[in-house]
């Protein structure tokens, strides 16, 4: 389209084939934003396009996700507030006709596919090096490895028994982010040595997220991964570090676990059907599956989706309540 729309904290350049979000450096703007700073989005990494009321005035175009296309969503898996998702734009309402000419342009784009979940990433994962400051330790990942290293004021005593930490991206077979705005936050690497493998067809475990909200996470270890010793908390396990007293805040904590998703997902050795990636996997929330029958309706009553697909798909998404 060759478009530009700005907004609040953000502004969407339309190219041929994707958007390009360009974040601002404002005092207002959330530090998430700030750090992602631009970020370019395929269309065929959408799989609908929304425009509702915001709040004091406003409309919200928002550009929802496909499942499995983006790496900072599937590491963040439902914990973000409202106000730092990358995919809203927040616009005065004297601009709604502006905004629903943009939402009916983007659809019109989408992908056939749209309401599949994707079968690798096609968004950019942010870039290595990185590193953050944990409660207990820093963790750092210079592209193929993440290095922790223990805090003597903070790490437990297992954690300075077991000594600094070193993992290769290869060794993993994914990774658990609990948001720091939970009670319990933390990072937590899975090795592939610990997981199971899945022999569902139609995806992989990192598909499936936890609740919405931020905070409401399960934040436990994937199901039927041992996360260390039996019963092992983060505090205790050397392949995990803690968040909270503003220590591995979500601007630099969840970006950092988006790059190590994508880095272990790349270097995965099977197809993800037989070795998935695991990350945050646990019950469904039900107003998530709510949401996402919500959307597939959307796309059904488009003609994007067939009464079958329709159908399948939905069936699907209630068997995993």
């Amino acid at each position: 389209m060759g478009d530009v729309l700005a907004g609040i904290h953000a502004t969407w350049e339309f190219d041929t084939d994707s958007v390009l979000i360009r974040f601002e450096r404002g005092i207002r703007t959330p530090k998430l934003f700030q750090s992602l700073r631009e970020r370019r989005i395929p269309y065929a990494a959408l799989s609908s396009v929304t425009l509702t009321p915001g709040k004091r005035g406003t409309v919200v175009l928002r550009a929802v996700p496909r499942a499995g296309a983006d790496p900072l969503v599937e590491a963040a898996s439902g914990q973000l507030k409202e106000g730092c998702d990358p995919y809203r734009l927040v616009l005065p309402a004297e601009r709604e006709v502006l905004a629903e000419y943009y939402a009916d342009e983007l659809r019109a784009l989408l992908d056939p596919g749209a309401g599949e979940s994707a079968d690798r990433f096609l968004v950019a994962a942010p870039e290595a090096p990185m590193n953050f400051k944990a409660y207990d330790g820093r963790a750092s990942f210079d592209g193929e490895r993440i290095s922790f290293r223990w805090s003597w004021t903070g790490a437990s005593s297992a954690k300075w028994k077991a000594g600094d930490q070193s993992f290769r991206a290869s060794e993993l077979a994914g990774i658990v982010w609990r948001s720091p705005e939970a009670l319990d936050g933390y990072l937590r690497l899975v090795p592939r040595a610990a997981a199971p493998v899945d022999h569902r067809t139609g995806g992989s475990l990192g598909d499936l997220h936890g609740p919405g909200g931020c905070g409401d996470a399960d934040g436990g270890a994937p199901a039927g991964v041992p996360a260390g010793p039996p019963a092992a908390t983060a505090d205790q396990d050397p392949a995990a570090v803690l968040f909270g007293l503003g220590y591995g805040p979500v601007h630099e904590s969840l970006p950092f676990a988006a790059a190590v998703l994508e880095s272990v997902r790349r270097t995965q050795p099977a197809p993800a059907a037989s070795a998935p990636v695991l990350v945050n996997a646990g019950r469904r929330d039900p107003a998530d599956i709510a949401e996402r029958i919500h959307h597939l309706g959307e796309l059904h009553q488009a003609g994007l989706v067939t009464d079958a697909e329709y159908s399948a798909k939905k069936a699907q998404l209630l068997a995993e309540l």
